[in-house]
C-alpha cells in the first residue's frame, strides 16, 4: 500500500539559487516554519550519503525523523529518504528552468514496508487525512523555499 503526492511551484529565481536553498540542510529550520530543529549526522557538503535528524511539528506534535540523501544531481534534482514507524518515505525535488525562473516539483511518497492488519485499517481510515495534512505542509514548504530563493 503506498500513498504519494506531487506538487510544484514556480520560483522567480535561478535553478542554482533554488538548489542552494533546498540543499542548505543546516539552514532549513530558518527557511521552513514547519521544521523546528536540525541535527547534522554527517559532515561535508550536501550530497549522496548526507545524513541528519529533522524535527517537525505535525498535527500539534513534534516528531524527529532521521533522513539521508539517496541521490543528488546538482542543480537538477535530489532524492531524500527516511524510515519511520514501519514506513519508507521518499521526497524527490526536480528543478527545471522555465519562464525565466525555476519550476520546482516535489514528489512525496510513503510506503508501508510490512503492513499489518492494524496498519492497513489505519491507512484506510487516516491515509487520506494524513496525505491532506502532508500536502498542506509540503505546499507551505514550497512557498517558503520560493520566498528564500527569490530573496537571494
Amino acid at each position: 500500500m503506498d500513498h504519494s503526492t506531487t506538487l510544484s511551484q514556480h520560483i522567480n529565481a535561478s535553478r542554482e539559487k533554488v538548489w542552494a536553498v533546498i540543499t542548505d540542510i543546516p539552514g532549513s529550520a530558518k527557511t521552513l516554519s514547519g521544521v523546528k530543529a536540525i541535527q547534522m549526522l554527517s559532515e561535508g557538503p550536501y550530497g549522496e550519503g548526507t545524513r541528519w535528524k529533522e524535527t517537525r511539528a505535525m498535527m500539534g506534535r513534534e516528531e524527529t525523523v532521521e533522513m539521508h540523501v539517496s541521490q543528488s544531481d546538482p542543480p537538477r534534482g535530489t532524492t531524500v529518504k527516511a524510515r519511520q514507524g514501519g514506513a519508507d518515505y521518499t521526497t524527490r525535488f526536480t528543478l527545471e528552468e522555465r519562464d525565466g525562473g525555476t519550476e520546482l516539483a516535489l514528489f512525496f511518497g510513503a510506503e508501508v514496508l510490512k503492513p499489518t492488519f492494524f496498519s492497513k485499517v489505519m491507512m484506510a481510515a487516516f491515509g487520506k487525512l494524513g496525505l491532506s495534512v502532508t500536502r498542506k505542509a509540503l505546499a507551505k514548504d514550497l512557498t517558503e523555499i520560493a520566498a528564500k530563493a527569490e530573496a537571494l
